[in-house]
C-alpha cells in the first residue's frame, strides 16, 4: 500500500506535533471488528502513513485498548513514531465509581490504560465528555500533574462547549497550569454546529482539533437517498429517533444528504470522498478520525483523503447546508445539560407572588 503522507504536513494545534490527516479510531475494535481484523486494520494504517491512533477505556470496557496494544507490539513501526491517544471519563464496567473526571478516578484510569495498552506513556489523554459533577480545576490540576510526571505528553477534551474550553484555558493561565492541547468533536457536511463557536475558539487558543464522524453516523455513506428504503445498521437499532427518515426533524437532513450525493456525482466523486474532503478542508481541523471495520473500508478512506475540493464546490455545499447548521441537537455528541427537561423553566424554589 502506498504511504498516504510521508511528510505529515498537518500540525496539532500549538503543540508543533505533526500528524497524519487521518486518525485511526478504534471504537469498533473488539465489538464490530474482531481482534484479528482490528489488528490487520492497525497495521495497514501504520503502513499507509497514519501516525495517530485514538481509542478509549470505555470501548469494549478496555478491550479496544488491549487490541491496540497488541497490534502495536507486533507492528513494524516504532512506538515513538505512533501518536497514541486514549480517553477517560466514561463508566468502565458496572461500578459507577469507575467514571468521571475526578482526581481519584483519573490517576487510576491512566494506569489502567497504560497497562492495557502495554506502554509507558500516552501521547494524548482526553476527557471523553465534560463532567458536571467535578470541579474543572481539579481535573486540570490532575492532568497537569500527569504531564509533569511523564505519564502523558499532552491532554485534551472531547465534546466540550466553547465556554468550557475558554474556562479551561483561563483557569490554566490563572493557576500556572498546562492548558488543554486538543479538542475532539463531531464535524461533517450534516453536523456543522462546531463552526459557530468551538472551532473559532480552538483556533484562537491554539487547540488542535480531532474531528470525528465525517460520514455523520452513516448519513453520508450514500445509502440515505430520497425515495429510498430506510437503511439499517447497529446505530439505527441503538438510537432509532436519530435515523428514522419518517420523522420530520430528519426529513430536512435526508433532503440535504440526497442533494450532497447528487453534488458529488456531478463532480465525479463518491459521497464518502466529498464528505472526507470537506472535513479536512477546515483550517481548524488537525486530523479526521475514521472508524473502519475492515481493511477495505480503511483503503477507501485513504483514497478519499487525497481529494481536494474547489471553491465552487465548497460554495455549493454551503448552499445545501448553511455554515453552522445542526439538524438534530444530539448530533453534537452530547446531551447538553442546560437543555435537559429538569433544567428548563424550573425554579429552585417557588417564585415570589
Amino acid at each position: 500500500m502506498t504511504p498516504m503522507h510521508r511528510d505529515l504536513p498537518r500540525r496539532l494545534g500549538r503543540t508543533g506535533v505533526r500528524v497524519s490527516s487521518l486518525t485511526l479510531g478504534a471504537a469498533n475494535f473488539g465489538t464490530y471488528a474482531d481482534e484479528a481484523a482490528s489488528i490487520e486494520i492497525v497495521r495497514a494504517a501504520l503502513v499507509a502513513g497514519v501516525n495517530v491512533i485514538d481509542t478509549a477505556d470505555v470501548y469494549g470496557d478496555g478491550v479496544s485498548e488491549q487490541i491496540v496494544g497488541k497490534a502495536l507490539r507486533g507492528a513494524a513501526v516504532a512506538r515513538e513514531d505512533v501518536f497514541l491517544a486514549t480517553k477517560f471519563s466514561g463508566q468502565v464496567g458496572g461500578d459507577p465509581q469507575r467514571a468521571g473526571s475526578s482526581r481519584r478516578w483519573i490517576v487510576r484510569a491512566v494506569d489502567d490504560s497504560l497497562r492495557r495498552l502495554g506502554v509507558d506513556y500516552l501521547d494524548l489523554y482526553q476527557a471523553h465528555r465534560p463532567d458536571p459533577h467535578t470541579d474543572l480545576l481539579e481535573t486540570l490540576q490532575t492532568l497537569d500533574g500527569l504531564v509533569r510526571a511523564g505519564k502523558i505528553r499532552y491532554y485534551g477534551t472531547s465534546v466540550f462547549a466553547a465556554h468550557e474550553l475558554v474556562e479551561a484555558c483561563w483557569l490554566a493561565e490563572r493557576r500556572g497550569l498546562i492548558a488543554p492541547h486538543t479538542e475532539q468533536l463531531p464535524y461533517s457536511l450534516l453536523v456543522r454546529g462546531a463552526e459557530r463557536e468551538v472551532l473559532p475558539v480552538a483556533r484562537k487558543h491554539g487547540i488542535g482539533v480531532l474531528s470525528y464522524g465525517p460520514l455523520a453516523a452513516g448519513w453520508l455513506s450514500g445509502r440515505y437517498r430520497l425515495g429510498g428504503e430506510q437503511p439499517g445498521s447497529a446505530r439505527v437499532a441503538l438510537a432509532p429517533w436519530r435515523f428514522d427518515v419518517s420523522l420530520q426533524r430528519n426529513q430536512r437532513k435526508l433532503a440535504a444528504a440526497d442533494a450532497l450525493a447528487r453534488l458529488a456525482e456531478e463532480h465525479g466523486l463518491t459521497l464518502v470522498e466529498l464528505s472526507l474532503a470537506f472535513a479536512l478542508n477546515h483550517p481548524a481541523i488537525s486530523s479526521v478520525v475514521i472508524g473502519p471495520r475492515t481493511v477495505e473500508h480503511f483503503q477507501a478512506y485513504v483514497a478519499a483523503a487525497a481529494v481536494e475540493l474547489s471553491g465552487d464546490v465548497l460554495d455549493r455545499i454551503d448552499e445545501i447546508v448553511a455554515p453552522g447548521t445542526q439538524f438534530v441537537e444530539r448530533d453534537s455528541g452530547l446531551d447538553t445539560p442546560s437543555l435537559q427537561p429538569a433544567a428548563l423553566r424550573r425554579w429552585a424554589s417557588p417564585p415570589l407572588p
